[in-house]
C-alpha cells in the first residue's frame, strides 16, 4: 500500500498508527474478524474465531465448515441472514446471535456476529466481512436470570394458590400440579415421611391424563441404603435413565409398574429428621438440569411450610371445638351431682325423719365424692401438663395394686351388674412405681370399661410378666371403638360420638390421664378393637423392677389413736363447724377459729398440738398466722398444716416458706384426713 503524499509516517494519526490502534482495540474487546471470499468459498478466520467454533488454529476453513458448526436449531436463521447480506437487492446488515457446536471439542458456545457484503460494479457480492464475539458468558447469565425469575414466579403462584386452602391434601395436590406442569413432567407427588423414618405416604399427586396413581404408603427401603443416607442428609436422588441406572430390586420393579423412566426425589430435613419429599417422574429418560433440581428442592420446602400452616390451623380449630365441647360437658357433669344434693337438702329441711335423713346424707356424700373426682381429674391434667406432678416411687408388686383398683371400681361395676374375671400374676411382678398413681391408672380403665359396656357385660382384668415387662390387660365385650377413632382416644377432652347414649357423663380426660401417668412411669398404653360392638382391649406395659422386694403388709391404722388437741382455723362457717364436729367424733379435743387473730389468741391460751390452717382468710391470711406462730418459741412443737383449696407447686412452696409442716388440698377425703391427724398425733406423742 502506498501512503498518500501528505501523510507523515511519524504523525500519530498516520495510517500505520491507526491500523495499530484498531488492532489493539480488537484485541482488547476480544473481537474476532472474519472475511469470506464468496466466489471461492474460502474463509479467512484468525485463531480467535476458529476457537469459537471449536477448531484448531492450524486447520483450513471453508463455508461448509461454518455451516456444519452451526447448532441445528439456529442454522436456518443464521444462513438466511448471511444470504440476505449477500443479496444485491437486499444488502442487509448481517447481525445475528447463534450457537456453535465445536467441531473438535463438541462444546456449545454462543456468538454474536455482525458484517456486510462487498459488491463489485456489476452488483455481485464478492466478499463478506465482519466481526464475531463470544457471548457464552452473557447468555449463561441471562439464562440464569430467566430461570430465577421463572422459579420466583412459580413459587409465587404456589403461594397464591395454596393460601386459601384448609386441607393438607389439597395443598399437596395443587403444589404437585403447578410443579409438574412447570417442568413438563409425567407425574409429580408430595410425600409425608412418617416420624419413624421407615416409610413415606403419598397423599397428594398430579399426573398427565391416563397416567396411573401412585397414592399409597411405601417403605423407604425402596431407595436403597446409599440413597436413603443421601435423603436423610437433604440430598436429592436423581435418576436420568432408569434402565441404565437401576437394574434390579424392588425400586426397579416399582418404576416398571408405574412406567417411570427417569425421576427426581428431593428431600426435606428439619431438625435433623427427614420430614418430606417431592417426587417428579418422567415416562422417558431425562437429563435433569441443576436449575430443575433447585426448583424441586425449593417447592418441597414451600409445600411443607404451607402444609404445616394448614395442619396447625386445623389443630387449633379442633382444639377450639374440643374446648367448647369440654365446657358444655363440664357444665353438664357439675350440674348432675348438684341437682340431687340440692333436692336432698330441701327434703332434709322439710322432713326430719331420721331414717330418711340418713338416705339423703348418703346422696349428698355420694354426689360430693363424684364432684371431687371430677375436680381431682382436672387438677391432675393441669399438673401433668405443667410438669408439677412428682411420682413417689417404690418397688411394689402389681397384684395388691390391682386389688385396690378393683375395690375402688367395685361400686360402678356392681351397679351395672358386670361379670368380672381377674387373673393376677402367678409370681412376683414388681414395678418401680407410685402405688397411688398406678391404682389410679387401673381404676380409670376399669371405670371406663364399666361405663362403655352394656349392663351385665363381661370384663376381664389380667396381669403377667412378659420378659422384662409387666403387662396389665383389660378386656370388655362393650361398645368397641371404630378404627379411625383409636389413634385419638387418649387425647385430652376426646369425646367419641358413638358413645353418647351410654357414657353416663365424663369429661374425656380419664384416658388422657392414664396415658400421661403410664408414660411418666416409663411404660406404654394402647388400645385395640375390632370395631363397633366388638369390645375393646386396653394394654399397659411397665418395666419390670430390677428385683422384687418381700411382700410386707402395710402398717394398719392405730388400734387406739393417740388423742390430742387440734385447732381448726377456717373462715367458712359450714366448713369450720362440720370439720370441728368430725374431728371431735374421732375423740380428739378440738376448737375452731374463724379468723387469724382469733386463732392466735386460742393458741396462746390453749396450746394445741396441731393447727389445721386455711390460707385465704380476711383480716389475716394463713401465711401471716403461720409466721407469727413460728416466731413464738412456745409454739416450736406445734404442727401447722395448711388445709386449703390452693394446691399448685408454687402454693406448696409458699406454705413451706411461711413455716407450715404440711400442705393438704381441699376437698380431702374425711377418712384420709382423720388418719393423717391420728398419725400426726402419734408422731407428737413419740417425740415427747
Amino acid at each position: 500500500m502506498t501512503l498518500p503524499h501528505h501523510t507523515n509516517p511519524s504523525d500519530p494519526l498516520s495510517w500505520q498508527n491507526k491500523e495499530e490502534q484498531l488492532r489493539l482495540a480488537v484485541e482488547a474487546a476480544e473481537i474476532g474478524l472474519w472475511d469470506v471470499d464468496t466466489a471461492t468459498g474460502k474463509v479467512y478466520w484468525p485463531e480467535r474465531v476458529k476457537a469459537m467454533f471449536g477448531m484448531s488454529p492450524e486447520c483450513d476453513v471453508t463455508l461448509d465448515d461454518f455451516t456444519q458448526a452451526l447448532h441445528p436449531d439456529d442454522a436456518p436463521r443464521v444462513l438466511d441472514a448471511f444470504a440476505a447480506a449477500q443479496d444485491p437487492q437486499l444488502r442487509t446488515v448481517y447481525d445475528v446471535e447463534y450457537r456453535t457446536i465445536g467441531r473438535e471439542d463438541g462444546i456449545v458456545r454462543w456468538v454474536a456476529a455482525k458484517g456486510r457484503g462487498l459488491f463489485d460494479d456489476e452488483g455481485r457480492c464478492v466478499r463478506a466481512i465482519g466481526t464475531v464475539i463470544d457471548i457464552t458468558a452473557r447468555k449463561r447469565a441471562e439464562a440464569l436470570q430467566l430461570q430465577v425469575q421463572q422459579r420466583v414466579r412459580l413459587l409465587g403462584r404456589i403461594e397464591r394458590a395454596t393460601r386459601p386452602l384448609v386441607q393438607a391434601a389439597d395443598v399437596m395436590q395443587v403444589t404437585a400440579k403447578l410443579l409438574g406442569e412447570h417442568l413438563g413432567a409425567t407425574r409429580c407427588a408430595y410425600t409425608d415421611v412418617e416420624p419413624s423414618g421407615d416409610q413415606f405416604t403419598i397423599l397428594g399427586e398430579w399426573s398427565e391424563p391416563g397416567v396411573s396413581s401412585c397414592v399409597g404408603v411405601y417403605p423407604l427401603s425402596l431407595f436403597g441404603a446409599q440413597a436413603i443416607a443421601n435423603l436423610r442428609r437433604g440430598h436429592p436422588v436423581v435418576v436420568r435413565d432408569v434402565d441404565q441406572e437401576i437394574s434390579e430390586g424392588s425400586s426397579a420393579q416399582l418404576c416398571s409398574t408405574m412406567g417411570i423412566k427417569a425421576f427426581v426425589c428431593a428431600s426435606l430435613v428439619k431438625g435433623g429428621r427427614l420430614v418430606a419429599m417431592m417426587a417428579v417422574h418422567q415416562a422417558v429418560p431425562r437429563d435433569w438440569s441443576e436449575e430443575e433440581l433447585r426448583i424441586i428442592g425449593d417447592v418441597v420446602e414451600r409445600c411443607w411450610t404451607h402444609i404445616e400452616r394448614v395442619r396447625d390451623a386445623a389443630m387449633l380449630r379442633d382444639q377450639d371445638r374440643r374446648k367448647d365441647e369440654f365446657l358444655v360437658t363440664l357444665a353438664h357433669e357439675l350440674r348432675n351431682p348438684i341437682a340431687p344434693m340440692l333436692y336432698a337438702v330441701a327434703l332434709m329441711k322439710r322432713d326430719l325423719d331420721p331414717t330418711r335423713q340418713a338416705r339423703r346424707v348418703e346422696v349428698i356424700e355420694r354426689q360430693a365424692k363424684h364432684m371431687v373426682r371430677l375436680v381431682d381429674d382436672l387438677l391432675d391434667v393441669s399438673r401433668i401438663s405443667r410438669g408439677l406432678i412428682e411420682l413417689k416411687r417404690e418397688v411394689v408388686d402389681v397384684a395388691p395394686l390391682l386389688t385396690q383398683a378393683l375395690e375402688a371400681a367395685a361400686p360402678m361395676l356392681e351397679a351395672a351388674g358386670h361379670h368380672l374375671s381377674v387373673q393376677l400374676p402367678a409370681g412376683p411382678a414388681p414395678v418401680h412405681a407410685d402405688p397411688t398413681r398406678l391404682v389410679q391408672v387401673v381404676t380409670n380403665l376399669l371405670n371406663n370399661a364399666s361405663k362403655y359396656t352394656p349392663d351385665g357385660g363381661d370384663i376381664r382384668l389380667g396381669a403377667w410378666v412378659n420378659g422384662d415387662q409387666v403387662v396389665i390387660e383389660l378386656t370388655d365385650n362393650g361398645m368397641g371403638i371404630p378404627p379411625e377413632d383409636q389413634a385419638r382416644l387418649f387425647q385430652l377432652f376426646t369425646q367419641l360420638g358413638h358413645t353418647g347414649q351410654k357414657a353416663h357423663g365424663g369429661l374425656g380426660i380419664g384416658l388422657s390421664l392414664v396415658r400421661s401417668l403410664v408414660e411418666m412411669h416409663g411404660g406404654t398404653v394402647g388400645v385395640s378393637s375390632e370395631g363397633l360392638g366388638r369390645g375393646s382391649t386396653f394394654r399397659v406395659e411397665l418395666p419390670l423392677a430390677a428385683a422384687a422386694t418381700s411382700a410386707e403388709t402395710a402398717p394398719g391404722g392405730l388400734a387406739q389413736a393417740q388423742r390430742g388437741r387440734v385447732l381448726v382455723v377456717e373462715d367458712n362457717p359450714d366448713g369450720l363447724a362440720t370439720l370441728v364436729e368430725l374431728i371431735a367424733a374421732r375423740g380428739h379435743a378440738v376448737q375452731g377459729a374463724a379468723d387469724g387473730p382469733q386463732a392466735l389468741r386460742l393458741v396462746e391460751r390453749w396450746k394445741p398440738q396441731l393447727v389445721l390452717l386455711d390460707i385465704g382468710m380476711p383480716l389475716m391470711d394463713g401465711y401471716a398466722v403461720a409466721r407469727r406462730l413460728r416466731a413464738d418459741p412456745s409454739c416450736s412443737e406445734v404442727r401447722i398444716v395448711a388445709l386449703t383449696g390452693w394446691g399448685t407447686q408454687q402454693d406448696r412452696e409458699k406454705t413451706a416458706a411461711a413455716g407450715f409442716d404440711d400442705h393438704i388440698t381441699k376437698p380431702v377425703d374425711p377418712d384420709r384426713l382423720l388418719s393423717l391427724i391420728d398419725g400426726w398425733m402419734e408422731a407428737a406423742a413419740t417425740a415427747r
